[in-house]
This record gives C-alpha cells, structure tokens and sequence, in this order.
C-alpha cells in the first residue's frame, strides 16, 4: 500500500538533471497523474518569491528536492562561492516553502562528498561529521550538510518529515560525458567510443586501476527515492528520530576496481583494443563504499547490475557518441 496516492500532488524540483529525471520516469511509470515539474526559466529556485509564489498556487503534497548546482573538480575550485551561496539558497527556498504549504514529506538528495575524505569503508550514515572534508568540493559538500541540518531543524521545531538521502556515485542516459569535468564512468564510455571510432589499439586509464568505485544506475536511485516516500507511517518515522540526522544512503553496496569498470565498459562496446593505465596520472580516494543496511532493512535492494546498466546508458546515447 503506496503512502503517496497516484493522484498525489508531488513537485520534482530539479527534473531535468540525472537525479530528478530519474525520479519523473519512475514517477510517471508508476502511474502517478499529478506530477508537478518547472523548468529554470519557469522558476528560478534561487527566487524566494517566486518560489513560494509557486508553492501557494500549486500546493504540492509531496516534495523531492533535486535541485542543485552541481559540476566537476575545475567548477569547483573556480566557483566555490557560487556553489555553496546556490545551493544554501535553493534548499532553504524550497524546504521553507514546504513548510508554509504543509508539504507531508520531503526527501532532499545530497552527495556521499558529504562524508569526511578519509572514511571507514563502508561509509555508515553515523560518520557524518566526524572527519575533514575533501577540498575540492568542500562548499558543496558543506551546503548538503546544512541541507541536512535544516531537514532535522525542521522536523524537531515544526514535526515536519523531511528526509535526506544521500546516493552513491551515479550514472545514467542523463549524465554528463564532457570529458573536461565529467566523473568516471561517463569518462570512460566516452573515451572508448572515441577510440573504437578511431580504430585505435590501445586506450589510456588514468591512475592504477586500483582504487574502488561504487556505482548506481539513476533508474534505481530513483526506485529507491520512491520506495523511501511511500513506505508506510511506522518506518518512515523510524527514520526521523530525534537524536540523529534524518540521514538515510541509496546505493548498490557493492564496488569494483577502475580496471574492472574500464574492462566491463570495453567489453559493452565491443572495443578489443589494450587498455593501458597511466600511472602518472592521480588515483584519487581509494575506495567509497556506502554502508546500505538500513536501507536494505527497510525492504530496498537495487536490481540493475553494472553491466546491465552501463549497457542501457550506452544504447541511450551511442549515437550522440558516434555522431
């Protein structure tokens, strides 16, 4: 039994990212009729005003707040005032809009960067804080913390349910394949389509190959963010208590090393090519696995398999790729 009825009034704030994309074609599949979506153009998050202009004119029941100013090391050490002023401004607009419009549940996305740098594997929820951040992306990282702090605020001063969910690294047909600022796996999609293209032999991985990387389709990510809405009264409170972060992982559990990513992307491509590591190029974190056993505990696993999921990203986009 759904929490969240199909003519449930729900807005997807940030609908057209890889997140919040997701989340509207599960959404819809799901057979909700009342999907509330806007385009930047149509509403400028960072517009307190419009915002709440917005939130009175649409009274959405039901939140997600996927909206972000995202990008890759390079914008983050050019930009980190802008990253962490729009994204402190984007999640207080939208969580006090909430607020005033008596939204029932709202499940704010932030980013396992949340987590200190040099993490106990596998990262459990309760090591939030407890260590430095990585440097690059420390503003982001710090205005997803403070979008944390603010859903917990709010549920202990107004009873509110907000909940934070923090996903592994993603991918999917929506992600970004620049290879100037994108992350690895769009990275290494788009290098072996150039290469198989060019009918080259061999094909260069940056670092050793040895560090881990856990990765998630966004299709599951967004199954999983529909699960965590529509559970029942009982364990959706289980997860607001009072004495701890309304904090909850989405992820597979599971990682590999970058040469079994390199392999399995070459192999889904069909590139016979060598694949040859340059060890002068840096490595980056050794592993970041996401502890997901309260998730699992609640009923939630992740059904598509690395390869399953690399496989639809590449029949998605192979000809955009090949173009």
């Amino acid at each position: 039994m759904n929490f969240m009825k199909s003519d449930a009034r729900i807005y997807i704030a940030g609908h057209r990212g890889l997140v919040g994309s997701a989340i509207h074609r599960s959404l819809e599949e799901q057979g909700f009729t009342q999907v509330i979506t806007r385009t930047h153009r149509e509403l400028d998050l960072l517009d307190r005003a419009a915002v709440e202009a917005f939130f009175a004119a649409e009274r959405p029941e039901f939140v997600f707040l996927a909206a972000a100013k995202v990008g890759g090391i390079l914008a983050n050490n050019t930009y980190p005032a802008d990253f962490i002023r729009d994204n402190l401004v984007i999640q207080t607009n939208v969580i006090e809009a909430s607020r005033i419009n008596e939204v029932k549940r709202l499940l704010f996305l932030g980013s396992s960067c949340i987590y200190p740098k040099l993490c106990s594997q596998p990262i459990k929820e309760e090591y939030l804080l407890t260590g430095p951040l990585e440097p690059t992306n420390r503003p982001y990282a710090i205005a997803k913390i403070a979008g944390i702090e603010q859903c917990w605020s709010y549920n202990r001063q107004y009873g509110t349910q907000y909940l934070a969910a923090m996903p592994t690294n993603l991918y999917g047909p929506e992600d970004n394949f620049d290879l100037n600022n994108s992350h690895v796996l769009p990275a290494l999609i788009r290098k072996t389509a150039e290469a198989k293209k060019a009918g080259e032999k061999q094909m260069t991985v940056w670092g050793t190959g040895t560090p881990r990387r856990e990765l998630m389709y966004s299709d599951d990510l967004a199954q999983g963010c529909t699960f965590l809405m529509n559970l029942d009264e009982a364990r959706f409170q289980s997860l607001l208590v009072e004495d701890a972060p309304p904090l909850i992982n989405i992820g597979t559990g599971e990682d590999v090393t970058i040469r079994e990513l390199a392999e399995t992307v070459a192999r889904v491509l069909e590139f016979d090519g060598e694949l040859v590591f340059d060890t002068t190029k840096p490595d980056g974190t050794p592993r970041k696995l996401m502890d997901v056993g309260r998730l699992h505990r609640l009923g939630w696993h992740h059904t598509t398999s690395l390869e399953q999921g690399i496989r639809l990203t590449w029949e998605a986009v192979r000809s955009q790729l090949t173009a």
